[in-house]
């Protein structure tokens, strides 16, 4: 009883009052309470990510897009499901644009990693609508595939260098220090890095031996994910020139 009310309240985020989040009842491992689907502006305003096609969750947003003058335009951040599932069900135009322009008074940032086509928003007012480069509790996916992980950490460098006041993640609770983050963000890819780079450099070829060794920590279950982000790691040490040969199973 308690999550439905909880998913059909909107929430303003902190210290700035044009931004609203309500949280779509699409809860799991990997989406957290639920996809965070935000409303910008106002006279229209623009929602961002709307989430679940829960007729619940589209009444919400419609109820709170009312207020500030109805929907005049949908934005994606990416186009996994978990976000863009209620966009068409709106009746406004959906966007996913490809960065390096506005759209309803927001920059485009071009941010691949976690999916080729992710960007940011970034708001005059240093908001950041950060869809799955960043979540408000873990870490994100990052898929082998394409260079994957190095964009992604190319992504979180140009979000470090922007003015962000607030990070409004895809998942989980508000971003209040954008900056700890991001840092934080970093510091995790990099130490799992090491880790695989001590091992390798220790003689271990076994690809489930590096797994154990650097994902120790990692509770059975999610060993699968563990895995699949290894392999992107691995996939960037040898876009490097860093991957020793004879990699096994």
């Amino acid at each position: 009883m308690g999550s439905k009310k909880h998913h059909s309240m909107s929430e303003a985020a902190p210290g700035h009052a044009e931004v609203v989040r309500i949280v779509a009842p699409n809860p799991g491992p990997m989406t957290l309470e639920g996809t965070n689907t935000y409303l910008f502006g106002a006279d229209p305003c623009t929602v961002i990510d709307p989430g679940s096609a829960d007729p619940g969750h589209l009444g919400a947003i419609r109820a709170a897009a009312a207020e500030r003058g109805g929907i005049g335009l949908v934005l994606l951040t990416h186009s996994h499901a978990d976000h863009t599932e209620g966009a068409e069900e709106l009746g406004a135009e959906v966007v996913l644009p490809g960065g390096g322009e506005t759209q309803a008074g927001l920059r485009v940032l071009p941010t691949p990693g976690h999916a080729a086509d992710h960007v940011c928003f970034l708001s005059d007012s240093g908001v950041c609508f950060a869809g799955d480069l960043v979540l408000g509790l873990g870490s994100t996916i990052v898929p082998p595939g394409g260079g994957s992980l190095a964009a992604y950490m190319d992504s979180l460098a140009l979000l470090q260098a922007q003015e962000i006041d607030l990070i409004c993640p895809g998942h989980g609770p508000w971003i209040t220090d954008p900056e700890a983050k991001l840092a934080e963000y970093v510091e995790h890819r990099e130490m799992r890095e090491g880790k695989l780079l001590a091992a390798l450099d220790g003689g271990e070829r076994s690809r489930a031996a590096l797994l154990a060794e650097a994902w120790s920590e990692i509770p059975i279950e999610l060993l699968p994910m563990a895995a699949m982000a290894m392999e992107a790691h691995l996939e960037k040490l040898e876009g490097e020139g860093r991957l020793p040969e004879g990699l096994r199973e």
